[in-house]
């Protein structure tokens, strides 16, 4: 499904107690376009996710071109459902009538074959990351967002990972949160500095 408008992002600011968490946050992001949202842990790109999914409101500005029901996310921590096999947890997502062979055939892409049919109680964290990061992609939805995808990856890993998360994108419009630079590049995207981008 295809963004047929930018996302922009205007003043959106944030506090907790004293903290001021978000700033003033103001950029576009063009329709399609696949963008690297870079700061360091602990400096709100957790929190402007949540406040784009309208998990958190904001304490002033405003986001235009997508609403949060748009959205498909993928955070830090996995929230998947522990007794249930990854086949299981990516169909929960998936739309009504989605063949379970395609979801086997999708997750293989990513994980092993034998991982496919255990609890996901029983996977590394590696590989839990990437149950993630495929129901996420499969979620019908017109923006990615997607929270430090790439944590715990090795280098050959995450390029498959990389590949696969880009021919599952479909035009959609997709920001992932990174700490690593050399993340923009094998993604092909934009970079974004929460520190410019506010105040």
């Amino acid at each position: 499904m295809e963004l047929v408008e930018d996302v922009r992002i205007e003043g959106l600011r944030k506090s907790f107690g004293d903290l001021d968490v978000l700033r003033g946050v103001t950029f576009t992001l063009s329709a399609g376009g696949v963008y690297c949202l870079m700061a360091p842990s602990g400096s709100g790109k957790t929190t402007l996710f949540k406040v784009l999914l309208g998990l958190d409101a904001a304490d002033a500005g405003v986001v235009t071109g997508i609403a949060p029901g748009q959205i498909a996310a993928m955070f830090q921590e996995e929230r998947l459902c522990e007794a249930l096999t990854p086949v299981e947890n990516v169909l929960l997502v998936c739309p009504r009538g989605t063949r379970r062979a395609r979801v086997r055939s999708l997750l293989s892409r990513i994980l092993p074959e034998d991982s496919l049919d255990r609890p996901v109680s029983q996977l590394s964290g590696g590989m839990r990351r990437r149950v993630s990061l495929a129901r996420a992609s499969v979620y019908p939805s017109r923006m990615l967002l997607l929270d430090e995808p790439f944590t715990g990856l090795d280098a050959v890993t995450k390029e498959r990972v990389i590949d696969f998360l880009l021919s599952e994108r479909r035009g959609r419009t997709m920001l992932v949160s990174t700490h690593a630079e050399g993340d923009v590049a094998l993604l092909g995207g934009e970079k974004i500095e929460l520190d410019r981008v506010q105040g």
